[in-house]
């Protein structure tokens, strides 16, 4: 034998709030557009991304952490207004969906 198994993995990311890897489809993927983050859950938009929890502590705690501007090598603040809407909207979707 080889030692080549025939298990497939799945990828990992490390989430920038809470510092925990998870795999990939259970991570929001952001970017920066301009000067704010913005969320891609497709995964499909152009440039360097980050990846968090969709649980509004996990987006707390990179924010205060500046963790999106260091991870997407931004160069000034950015503005996650929009991020903050989609997660909390996403979150109340899973909590109405039994």
């Amino acid at each position: 034998m080889s030692g080549w198994t025939h298990a497939r993995t799945c990828p990992e990311r490390t989430c920038v709030g809470c510092r925990e890897r998870a795999a990939k489809a259970e991570l929001l993927r952001i970017v920066a557009i301009k000067d704010a983050c913005v969320p891609d859950p497709r995964g499909t938009l152009p440039g360097r991304g980050a990846y968090v929890h969709l649980a509004p502590v996990c987006l707390d705690q990179a924010v205060r952490r500046r963790a999106f501007t260091r991870a997407l090598r931004a160069p000034g603040a950015l503005d996650t207004k929009a991020l903050r809407q989609y997660v909390e909207q996403m979150t109340v979707a899973e909590e109405a969906t039994p």
